[in-house]
């Protein structure tokens, strides 16, 4: 989330206990506290920010709202003996014990205190970065999010700053979708005068119960519930990435089924394990990208009554989305393995029914997964919101992690990210090893021959290296660069979308090449045939 900036422009507050500013009235002020409550905010926000103090001490002054905010607002004299239990909306209740109004009352004579609670729009606390300052004061936690609802609720009784209470005030936020991730937090305004105002979960204790958001807090403040930001894109930009994506698994899926035709025919003519590992890796990527296009094809096709009572099936083909990623990424890892053998343990790579235990891993272990997510309902109908130049709001689905499921965060995380990044790390080693492998034996050539072919050399071995960065996924790390700029996603969409392509391509030239690598493969300055022809086999 980007975090507004906001400079502090003038400052009316001085410390009071538990860092809530206090505004002291002037002449102006004088005007404000005759204005109906409706104005109050757009008239502290003259004085400058933070205003939440100045709206504290003008909303327990000012006239009742006389526009539909009335419905909103509590302002009342109540006995400190008491326990106040009131609704201000259908989404917003609150309880104060009687040791808060008790804590509020300051030592006043009278056993009655003002209560005042109201609901006030999110758009009007805008989070500001902290100036340099030379305190080294412990400050709250600071998160980000989103309000829930749009809506802040404010809680204030008497004229002292309530902190630490012995017995929490319970806020309840009603909200009438699942919510992941909401946090209760409250309105923190430095007291050091540095401009620091942001939202802090500290002092509350959150409890969500699926329809309802409770909050249970030590203090009284502008209170709400944060939330994870829904996804939004851009409706044209989304279209013109899907249409990228689509033209791209189609291309995959054609050429990694001649891909799997040509590496079967070379089993056949000399059966060798690489060839079977990459012919394991060239059908998980055929699933991965047949997965998509179905997925997307069935929510394309499937409209209105009849999407809902097939929803089964979208599950079905979300876990065989979910299932192929899964598989691609581990054949990816056993590749780097496989060419960690090649290179590093050239004379003792013999294990026991070798492709029999990659296979098992290769195909097991996404299984496994995907039967267990299956199992949980994992799996379903996957939303985006999308906005078209016209502010228009529209819906994007793909059969896919269900948008519904509570945990749906945590299983993403795990299966299509740390996994990922687990695999993109250990094979950038691997590739890093080849290099250095080419570098050396390069060095060990005669220098003659490498002087008369050096161009030449050179360009194979980038050729080398650039294939083998297709069959170990790397452009997959390009994942990085889609949350700096649009060009890195449209960058990382083409490449990816098209790494059946290329692997189609390598395929096609350890085929034209493996006769002459092979024959070649004793000659020790051939950095580039030795590579080719020990990855190969």
């Amino acid at each position: 989330m980007w975090i507004v900036l906001i400079v502090s422009l003038v400052c009316f507050y001085e410390t009071l206990a538990g860092g809530r500013g206090s505004f002291h009235p002037g002449e102006k002020t004088n005007s404000v506290s005759n204005n109906s409550c409706d104005d109050v905010i757009s008239s502290c926000l003259t004085y400058g920010l933070p205003w939440t103090g100045c709206y504290e001490d003008m909303i327990a002054t000012c006239e009742r709202p006389k526009s539909r905010l009335d419905n909103r607002f509590i302002r009342m004299k109540v006995n400190s003996s008491q326990e106040i239990e009131a609704g201000l909306t259908p989404q917003h209740r609150f309880y104060i014990p009687s040791s808060a109004l008790q804590r509020s009352m300051g030592g006043a004579a009278s056993d009655e205190v003002l209560l005042v609670s109201t609901v006030i729009e999110s758009i009007y606390f805008k989070v500001s970065e902290p100036r340099r300052s030379k305190s080294r004061a412990i400050m709250p936690t600071r998160i980000d999010g989103d309000v829930m609802g749009g809506f802040v609720l404010v809680v204030r009784a008497g004229s002292q700053s309530v902190t630490n209470l012995p017995h929490p005030v319970r806020l309840t936020f009603v909200h009438n979708k699942q919510v992941d991730a909401g946090t209760c937090v409250f309105w923190y305004e430095s007291a050091h005068g540095n401009g620091t105002v942001y939202w802090s979960p500290d002092g509350c204790e959150t409890n969500n119960t699926g329809s309802e958001t409770i909050c249970s807090c030590n203090h009284m403040s502008f209170f709400a519930v944060l939330v994870n930001p829904e996804l939004s894109v851009d409706k044209r930009r989304a279209d013109n990435l899907s249409y990228i994506t689509y033209v791209g698994s189609a291309l995959s899926v054609f050429f990694t089924t001649i891909s799997l035709i040509i590496y079967i025919c070379q089993q056949r003519r000399r059966p060798e394990k690489a060839i079977s590992v990459h012919m394991q890796l060239t059908g998980a990527l055929l699933c991965l990208h047949l997965s998509f296009l179905l997925c997307c094809f069935w929510v394309w096709q499937l409209k209105g009554e009849k999407e809902e009572e097939e929803g089964w099936v979208c599950g079905g083909l979300g876990l065989f989305l979910h299932w192929s990623l899964l598989a691609t990424f581990t054949w990816t890892a056993l590749e780097g393995f496989h060419l960690y053998l090649l290179l590093v343990r050239v004379f003792n790579i013999y294990v026991r029914r070798y492709l029999l235990k990659l296979s098992v891993v290769g195909w097991g272990l996404p299984t496994l997964t995907a039967v267990v997510c299956g199992i949980s309902g994992v799996y379903g109908k996957y939303k985006v919101e999308l906005t078209d130049e016209n502010n228009l709001n529209s819906t994007a689905a793909i059969c896919w992690i269900s948008s519904d499921f509570k945990q749906r965060l945590v299983v993403s995380y795990i299966t299509t990210v740390a996994l990922p990044c687990l695999v993109i790390l250990c094979n950038s080693c691997m590739l890093g090893l080849v290099v250095f492998k080419m570098w050396g034996l390069r060095r060990g050539g005669e220098r003659q021959k490498m002087d008369r072919e050096k161009g030449s050399r050179l360009w194979k071995d980038c050729a080398t290296v650039i294939g083998l960065s297709w069959v170990l996924g790397l452009p997959w790390g390009l994942a990085s660069t889609t949350y700096v700029s649009l060009p890195g996603i449209y960058v990382f969409t083409i490449l990816n979308s098209l790494q059946g392509v290329f692997v189609f391509l390598w395929s096609v030239a350890l085929t034209c090449k493996s006769r002459s690598d092979i024959s070649s493969s004793r000659d020790p300055s051939s950095s580039q045939k030795i590579m080719t022809t020990s990855f190969n086999n």
